[in-house]
């Protein structure tokens, strides 16, 4: 496939840095409740060229999880389209979905319209090989932002993605740090198979085997507020104790507050019930704040930076210093958040 190189373009030292600012949803996005198809959403702004890049606009592929996944989803999609523009030299073209073999649909489609850059943060891990290397015949790059995928690493350029195993074991780390005089944990997971809900759930599942926690029950809610009021107000209703929420984002935490609220039941900083969550939005955060929640791990979305640094480098020839690049982050605390760290790290 033919090179496209824009015509002025530095290759830029790339930043291990956090970056953290507030984020609305954007009015296109798809429905929460379910896993929308994946489809493809073309930018639709008129936004001119860059005056510096007076070459071919760089054709990029997206694929993304749902936007309204999460506040998470939300910012991070946001993050994405405000890079991939024609004024900063591309034609972007997005598709999302919850689902595995939606997503590879998608990115045969890419392909095939050829794209030079094929952008993923996969639904599963598994799975991504064949359509991968039929990228990579075609001449066309990959970088995987987000999320990690089990496939061989020849098989992309680069990945920008946060430490799932990371933030479960700092999360873990601190609930053994607790010192309860029980564990009775109510776990809430994400989409199953995902590298979120893989690292996440992994941590926890090694300190329940090797201390002897009690999971009162470990299901899936997909990330989803309301999915997650449905199982802790099932538990609630089946009379079983519990004193820990060990939801792996913070939507599903909410939904696990909202069951508490509803039966009367304490939560929060000296409380009955420990509340955890992940993402840190702003306003999970501000529940921390206010003591109601306990814990919340950073998941830092704003990657879009990274990946524009990575294109420019191997536009202008260059070569990657790194394959593999880590988001900072890392955990609150009730007992010690203030008021800057929610206004610098909330999303």
């Amino acid at each position: 496939m033919k090179k496209k190189v824009l015509a002025v373009i530095l290759a830029a030292t790339m930043v291990l840095g956090l970056a953290a600012c507030g984020s609305k949803p954007a009015a296109e996005t798809a429905k929460t409740e379910e896993a929308a198809p994946a489809k493809e959403e073309t930018k639709t702004e008129e936004a001119a060229p860059a005056a510096e890049s007076s070459g071919e606009l760089i054709k990029v592929g997206i694929i993304n999880n749902d936007p309204n996944e999460s506040g998470y989803r939300t910012a991070n999609d946001k993050d994405l389209k405000e890079m991939f523009t024609e004024a900063n030299g591309y034609e972007a073209s997005f598709a999302y979905s919850l689902k595995n073999d939606e997503q590879i649909t998608a990115a045969q489609k890419f392909i095939q319209d050829g794209v030079d850059y094929l952008l993923l943060s996969a639904a599963d891990t598994a799975g991504w090989d064949s359509v991968l290397k039929d990228a990579q015949d075609a001449g066309i790059r990959v970088i995987l932002f987000d999320r990690t995928i089990d496939a061989d690493p020849s098989l992309y350029e680069a990945s920008i993605v946060s430490d799932m195993a990371k933030e479960g074991q700092t999360a873990v780390d601190w609930l053994k740090g607790q010192n309860l005089s029980e564990y009775k944990i109510i776990h809430l997971q994400g989409v199953m198979g995902s590298a979120a809900q893989q690292g996440r759930s992994g941590a926890l599942d090694a300190a329940v085997a090797s201390d002897g926690w009690t999971l009162v029950t470990q299901q899936t809610a997909e990330w989803n507020a309301e999915k997650a009021q449905q199982i802790v107000q099932s538990v609630i209703d089946s009379g079983e104790s519990f004193n820990v929420i060990y939801a792996e984002n913070d939507d599903m935490a909410k939904g696990a507050v909202a069951a508490l609220d509803k039966a009367n039941i304490a939560h929060g900083v000296g409380k009955d019930v420990v509340v955890m969550g992940f993402d840190c939005n702003k306003w999970a955060l501000e529940e921390l704040l206010n003591q109601n929640w306990n814990y919340d791990g950073q998941c830092n979305p704003f990657q879009a930076s990274y990946i524009d640094e990575i294109i420019k480098t191997l536009e202008s020839g260059g070569t990657l210093s790194e394959k593999t690049i880590i988001m900072d982050e890392k955990g609150f605390d009730a007992a010690t958040i203030t008021q800057e760290d929610v206004d610098n790290y909330g999303i």
